[in-house]
């Protein structure tokens, strides 16, 4: 069945990661800006399973998930909090000058919105370059399928220097779109500055020591 599943797999992760990076460059709310990164990370980790090397495969798919979990963590922690300090505000445009009166909170954002990027030295550019060299392990380009694995990974790469654009909106909106009136200043509690330590220490150390990944890989 594999040379049925296969196809079909190749035609989603491209519909998904290009629809997705389409409708996320559209969107001005943050949360649904957020639901459709989701969906081009999922076409991201899929594929990992485009390769012929199964070990590999399993590892870069699980660092991956290890990294997009800690990151969008983050990002949606810091989404709570300030709902919860201004009411509704998951407007983009709310975020404008959000530095001036939180500066370690967008500092946060930023971190995780590189790392969902792919932006080095963060952990998410190595976990899409593990991701990309597993779908290229195993596939022959000389084939009718290798040609078209390689074409599905030129299109994601051509997809995620897509995505640095909205990623970089929000860094944008934080720290260059000027504002006279931004959010105020606001303390979060003890458990979400715990949260939020957890999922910093993450996003950089999982990048920085590649103990990590290769734990990961033994274990499969």
């Amino acid at each position: 069945m594999i040379a049925y599943w296969h196809v079909l797999m190749m035609i989603v992760i491209a519909l998904s990661i290009t629809i997705a990076n389409l409708f996320a460059i559209r969107q001005g709310e943050l949360k649904r800006f957020m639901a459709f990164s989701s969906i081009s990370q999922a076409g991201y980790i899929m594929l990992a399973a485009l390769g012929n090397n199964w070990d590999a495969s399993v590892a870069s798919l699980s660092y991956y998930v290890l990294i997009y979990v800690v990151a969008n963590m983050a990002v949606f922690t810091i989404i709570s909090v300030v709902e919860q300090n201004n009411g509704s505000k998951t407007e983009i445009s709310n975020y404008n000058g959000f530095y001036k009166t939180n500066p370690r909170l967008s500092f946060l954002m930023t971190i995780a919105m590189f790392s969902l990027g792919g932006i080095p030295p963060f952990a998410g550019m190595f976990s899409k370059f593990f991701v990309f060299m597993s779908g290229v392990k195993g596939a022959d380009i000389t084939t009718t399928e290798g040609a078209w694995i390689y074409g599905i990974l030129f299109i994601a790469l051509i997809n995620t220097v897509v995505s640095l654009y909205y990623y970089l909106k929000i860094v944008k909106a934080m720290y260059i779109t000027r504002c006279d009136t931004p959010m105020p200043t606001f303390k979060s509690d003890n458990n979400t500055k715990f949260a939020l330590a957890v999922c910093t220490t993450g996003i950089v150390l999982f990048g920085v020591f590649s103990c990590v990944y290769e734990w990961i890989a033994a274990a499969v």
